[in-house]
């Protein structure tokens, strides 16, 4: 796997860190964030198509609209691999 770092929360404590990566031969995007309340993973969950509950391999991730530079970055790391 070949994971590159692409950016923290500017704001981060160092403890509490949303935190962006690409991994360009999987063709993903990794992202820590902030667990959801209990009334926002009902509300995420009760507007998705999807069939039910988030599953338990999946997650709900809040990050802060400073990061949208850092997923950009990722999203076009990741394109890049792609279009090689």
């Amino acid at each position: 796997m070949a994971v590159r770092f692409v950016g923290i929360d500017p704001d981060t404590d160092r403890d509490h860190c949303p935190t962006v990566w690409a991994d360009a031969e999987a063709q993903e995007i990794l992202l820590q964030g902030w667990k959801p309340t209990p009334k926002t993973q009902a509300e995420c969950e009760a507007s998705s198509p999807a069939n039910g509950s988030v599953p338990e391999s999946e997650a709900i991730v809040r990050i802060p609209a400073r990061m949208i530079p850092m997923i950009r970055e990722a999203c076009d790391a990741v394109e890049r691999a792609r279009l090689r």
